[in-house]
This record gives C-alpha cells, structure tokens and sequence, in this order.
C-alpha cells in the first residue's frame, strides 16, 4: 500500500470570514504541492477572535454556507482532501456550534462532528455560547485506505474520545485545536497527542492557532508515538507520510485494543 501525505496546516483565524478562506485555499494549494493528500486545519477556521462572545453567533455560518464552499472549491482544485473547523450557524440566539467538516477531493461533505466537550476549564467556559455536539457514532471516511476520524481540541483531554474512533476503525485521528497558552499547557498538548496515539495505534495529525493564543506546535505523530513531523510558532504547513499498514504492524506487536477488558459507552 502506498504513503498517503498528511499535511497540518497552522495559523490564526480572524475575524475577517474572507480573509480566512483566502489563508485556508492558500494552505492547501502549499500542502497539495508538498504531496499532501489531506490536510487538516485548526479549530474556528472559519472565524475566531478573542475572546468568545456573541460576535461568533453573528459570524456563524451554515454547513452549505461561504467557508465550507470555499474549502470544498479549493480541495476539488487541488485534488486533497480538507479537514477544517467551522462556527456553525444554530439559529439559536447567540449560540453556535464548534463544528468540523470534511471534504473530499470531489468537492463533497464526507464527514461532520461537532464538539462534545466544550472547553469549561482552566477560566473559560465555552458552554455559555456553544452547543455540544450529540454523542453520535462515529464517522470514519477514506483518505487512500487510510480511515481517518475527527476530534476537537478539549476532546484531547477524554482518552475515550480517540478509544470510540479507533473502535470506529480509524487509523488516523484528526485533531483541529485552538489550544490556549499557560502554565505547562504546551506539555500537556505534546503528551495527550502522543498518549492518545501509543494506546490507541494509530496516527495523529493535529492543527493548533499559533501563539500568542494557541500553543502552536502542530505535529503528526506514528501509532508507536513518534512525532514525523511539525511546525513551532510559526504559521505554515508540516507534512508527512503515512501508511495503513504501519498501522497493521503496530497493532499486530501491540495488540493493545484486542486485549483491553473494558468498552466505552456514551455517559449519557
């Protein structure tokens, strides 16, 4: 089976919806020219400023809306498939949701999920503008033979998160973030992206908002833990190369999910 090029692609969204398409078709025509056959953009894409409030319902979009056109128009361009995070239009007054969409290289939605845990910890509190996403099963789509699912950000920190993609027959789990800066929170990023990876035996590929909001350091990271390849603080595009059978490999000396004794259940 042949590498599939994965492709993180950091940056800080805005508030200017235009100009943060313009960065997104930009990325993705570098990373598609880099090899990349899916590249995978940070949460809030579509629109972000500091700090939330209801300037994000006002600047929500719907899944057929200006952002996801966008993304689906330059992925047909480019012949990738695109990972990015969206605000999501509700219809709820100042209310959104933190959304991700998947596209392919034919231009369609292949795969959406919404936040399910939102971010009410150290001082934030997410909750008060948006709406979790339902605890759904999982969707899975093909990047090459390569089955990738999607996570958001504080989803990172709930290993059971990852555990129902990888029972999802994930291979790949993406990871759009807009992970804040403070204390130890960029060892936190690099620890949980690589945990989740190692018991999981699978790849990671996750998109962080550069500083001084994000912690940046988007990596890719293999099913054994091994960081193939990232950015520091700087907006750019990292790329790497990942194969469905090193998965197979891994699992086949780890075989850590056929042994487990437990099973994830939704909460409620």
């Amino acid at each position: 089976m042949s590498a599939v090029g994965i492709a993180v692609a950091q940056f800080t969204p805005g508030d200017d919806r235009v100009h943060n398409r313009d960065l997104v078709a930009g990325l993705i025509a570098v990373a598609a020219a880099r090899g990349a056959r899916l590249v995978v953009f940070p949460e809030y894409s579509s629109y972000f400023t500091d700090s939330l409030g209801p300037s994000f319902a006002r600047n929500a979009e719907p899944l057929d809306g200006e952002f996801v056109r966008s993304l689906a128009a330059t992925a047909r361009e480019h012949g990738v498939f695109a990972i990015a995070g969206l605000v999501e239009r509700t219809g709820i007054r100042d209310k959104f949701a933190n959304t991700l969409v998947a596209v392919g290289p034919d231009g369609t939605t292949l795969a959406v999920y919404r936040k399910q845990h939102l971010y009410d910890a150290f001082g934030s509190t997410e909750s008060d503008w948006v709406i979790p996403g339902d605890l759904a099963l999982p969707e899975v789509f093909e990047v090459d033979g390569l089955r990738v699912g999607m996570q958001t950000c504080y989803d990172l920190r709930f290993p059971e998160v990852t555990r129902r993609l990888a029972d999802a027959g994930a291979d790949l789990v993406a990871v759009p973030a807009e992970w804040v800066r403070g204390p130890l929170k960029e060892q936190h990023w690099s620890t949980l992206l690589a945990a989740r990876a190692i018991e999981n035996t699978l790849y990671v590929a996750a998109a962080d908002h550069t500083p001084p909001i994000g912690v940046g350091n988007s990596v890719i990271v293999d099913p054994m833990g091994v960081v193939l390849a990232g950015l520091g603080e700087t907006a750019g595009v990292a790329v790497a190369e990942a194969w469905a059978e090193r998965v197979a490999d891994v699992r086949r000396r780890n075989p850590a999910l056929k042994l487990r004794r437990y099973r994830v259940e939704p909460n409620d």
